[in-house]
């Protein structure tokens, strides 16, 4: 887990790229590289995960080509083996990750297991290759400004660079603030930085970017596998392919730690990780904000207090919320979900202090199982935890308003239950989940690992039958009957809780004048809101109902993002 950064042009940009290096420093402390020739500026920040020793440093260079990757490909190991005439001079998986390209060019990336956004840059061709992995677990932001091609990990290192000035995509902002849509495909909330796509590779040559889909989830499902099997057997073939997943993500020279929550994603996360790593050898944090109706100690209690591990309970104080949401927005670049957010920020934050630098978490298995509420209720919401309508779009200035064009997603199935999970995994949920906590566990210099996102597992689960998602009134049924064979926990009959801070009181109590203040602040830099609406809604949140405050926490996004 790394930041990388480079510049394409005929100038020098060394001063430039320094700059682009210092700002994500975060993301790798432990050693800052650079690579430059006529034409090309390639830059690292590393985070030493994999071969802890100073070959593995980035740029990584072998003859003509120069590598800067961040990520991790889990099966380097099983990769390496396919390259015997390779002469290996390093024990990680960078240099794997090289080699694979030199013998296969971009069908290197069919083979790889992991989380990546890489470039490599032929010194002989003047060309550069950029790749994202399938879910998008990892950034690769971009712009091209005068023929001048600048990427890196973080939107704030491309501002950084002075390429070009920070600009807002007033038709992003538009969607978000109308429909709550946080995603647009390749574009950001800023003008003229886009990103590389899930499953995307872009080649960059005399200022020209070509895009090529290379992953097509779609075409690799498998829905006649499961056909004449019983359900014994399907549980054992999807528990086979779990603890597979999990062991490939606990490879690693420092320590590995877990998110830990009291949901059926982290139990059944916890129920396969207790088998494979000894307690001796990690540890388990769980955020909370000290309120009964909301902390979920209790809950993980039932799944880890018997048991030998550690377990550090990470407090998010009420005192300390506006001091925090500066600093994580500035980490984010973009709006955020608010205090959930933060408060898992806080887990981060513990896990680097007791030198955790891998830590795994449970995220996916809604997505492929079929996890959500509303994928059988008809409420075709995309925000969980409110029965009211997510945004205030009446309160937009009209000539701003017209500027929202919602996002139709496709759907590729002739069914609605796998149109809305496919929609979640590459167009809502998760990127927006993936995007947030790969910010805030690089604030801290962490590594984050998603073991469920493995692109075999997520094939394999998306096309189970509809009664293994649910039955018997229980969503996420395999995964339930999966926990019950390692656990004896009544979480496994427990419903799903949305909601797991008390941002609604927070927000219209505690907070309500650091709330007020901001948004003006917002609303002094941008003329998108009509400020009698704002100003009515503000006070039926405060004074009445506070039962939603997701449209809130935009307009707080608004004032934190414009300071």
């Amino acid at each position: 887990m790394c930041g990388i950064a480079g510049i394409l042009s005929q100038q020098n940009r060394t001063h430039e790229l320094d700059a682009m290096l210092a700002i994500q420093n975060h993301r790798g402390p432990d050693f800052t590289g650079r690579w430059s020739s006529e034409g090309a500026y390639i830059g690292h920040n590393r985070l030493s995960i994999i071969d802890l020793g100073a070959d593995s440093n980035q740029p990584f260079k072998n003859g003509r080509y120069v590598l800067t990757f961040n990520g991790e490909i889990y099966n380097y190991l099983e990769i390496k083996q396919e390259l015997p005439e390779y002469n290996f001079t390093t024990n990680g998986d960078t240099e794997v990750l090289l080699a694979a390209f030199l013998k296969w060019g971009k069908d290197c990336l069919k083979k790889l297991r992991g989380m990546f956004a890489f470039a490599i840059y032929d010194t002989e061709r003047r060309e550069l290759f950029a790749a994202r992995d399938r879910f998008g677990v990892k950034p690769f932001h971009y712009a091209m400004v005068n023929g001048e091609f600048v990427f890196a990990s973080e939107i704030k290192a491309i501002l950084a660079s002075g390429l070009l000035k920070k600009q807002w995509n007033e038709k992003v902002w538009a969607n978000y603030l109308s429909f709550a849509q946080y995603n647009m495909e390749q574009d950001t909330f800023y003008d003229g930085i886009e990103q590389i796509k899930p499953g995307e590779l872009i080649h960059i040559k005399e200022g020209k970017i070509t895009k090529t889909k290379y992953y097509n989830f779609e075409q690799n499902l498998d829905f006649e596998q499961w056909d004449g099997k019983e359900d014994e057997e399907i549980k054992a073939i999807v528990k086979a392919k779990l603890i597979e997943c999990i062991n490939l993500r606990l490879r690693a020279d420092v320590k590995r730690g877990f998110n830990l929550s009291g949901g059926v994603d982290s139990t059944l996360m916890f129920s396969l990780i207790k088998d494979q790593l000894a307690p001796e050898n990690t540890s388990a944090f769980s955020f909370y904000c000290d309120d009964k109706d909301y902390d979920e100690l209790e809950w993980v209690n039932q799944i880890i207090g018997n048991t030998s591990y550690n377990w550090n309970h990470c407090l998010f104080k009420k005192e300390e919320f506006a001091d925090y949401a500066t600093k994580i927005q500035w980490h984010q670049d973009e709006p955020f979900a608010g205090l959930a957010t933060m408060a898992y920020a806080r887990t981060f934050e513990e896990a680097r202090k007791n030198d955790y630098i891998v830590m795994l978490d449970g995220t996916g298995i809604d997505e492929q199982v079929g996890g959500y509420d509303y994928y059988y209720n008809n409420s075709g919401s995309l925000v969980q935890g409110t029965t009211s309508s997510p945004t205030r779009p009446h309160t937009l200035n009209k000539e701003f308003a017209a500027k929202a064009n919602k996002y139709r997603y496709e759907k590729p199935f002739n069914n609605v239950l796998l149109n809305l999970q496919y929609r979640d995994i590459f167009h809502t949920k998760l990127p927006r989940a993936l995007r947030m906590t790969d910010r805030i566990s690089m604030a801290f210099s962490t590594e984050m690992r998603e073991p469920f996102l493995d692109h075999e597992l997520m094939e394999m689960c998306f096309s189970l039958p509809f009664s293994f998602k649910l039955r018997e009134g229980k969503r996420k049924w395999i995964m339930r009957q999966i926990i019950k064979d390692d656990l004896q926990t009544s979480l496994t009959d427990a419903p799903k809780r949305p909601i797991q801070t008390p941002q609604r009181e927070w927000l219209s109590q505690d907070h309500k004048d650091w709330v007020r203040d901001t948004i003006a602040k917002g609303m002094q830099k941008v003329d998108w809101l009509n400020a009698k609406e704002v100003e009515v809604e503000l006070n039926n949140f405060f004074t009445k109902d506070n039962s939603n405050s997701f449209y809130i926490w935009q307009w707080v996004s608004l004032g934190l993002l414009n300071n």
